[in-house]
């Protein structure tokens, strides 16, 4: 993670010197276009980048700490884990706990819906589900596909 925060700050860093690098070509030459204000502005342009790129980086790098974490917790939550380090008892809310391949099965399935939606075939949701076979013949649910 510090990785990420020295590449951003340096690469911010760098975009802000050669604005001033922009402004004092622009101011040496009196606002005139020269070779220096030229070769100036495409620093500038390519500093730019690299922040952009470097912004888009750490943002990649916090979406995925935020959808492991939410993941971890799902995981615990739905397994009983949390409940049971919270209050010492397997589960708080009275349901059973999930197991955590039964919970992965859940969320392959979910994302395989929403693929199909997006692609807007609706037809093929139902066709899926219908030749799919039973995530677990203990859960009367996925039973009755």
């Amino acid at each position: 993670m510090e990785s990420s925060i020295d590449a951003l700050s340096s690469a911010y860093q760098e975009f802000v010197a050669a604005a001033a690098g922009v402004l004092e070509a622009k101011e040496l030459s009196g606002g005139q276009k020269t070779p220096e204000t030229e070769a100036a502005l495409e620093n500038f342009k390519q500093r730019w980048e690299l922040f952009r790129v470097s912004c888009d980086q750490a943002e990649e790098f916090v979406e995925s700490v935020k959808q492991r974490i939410g993941s971890e917790c799902l995981v615990d939550e739905a397994t009983g884990m949390a409940s049971a380090t919270k209050s010492g008892q397997a589960s708080s809310n009275g349901l059973p706990p999930i197991s955590a391949v039964r919970l992965e099965q859940m969320s392959k399935a979910v994302r395989w819906l929403v693929l199909e939606l997006q692609h807007g075939s609706g037809g093929g949701v139902a066709s899926h589900s219908q030749h799919s076979a039973p995530f677990d013949a203990r859960f009367s649910e996925d039973a009755a596909q």
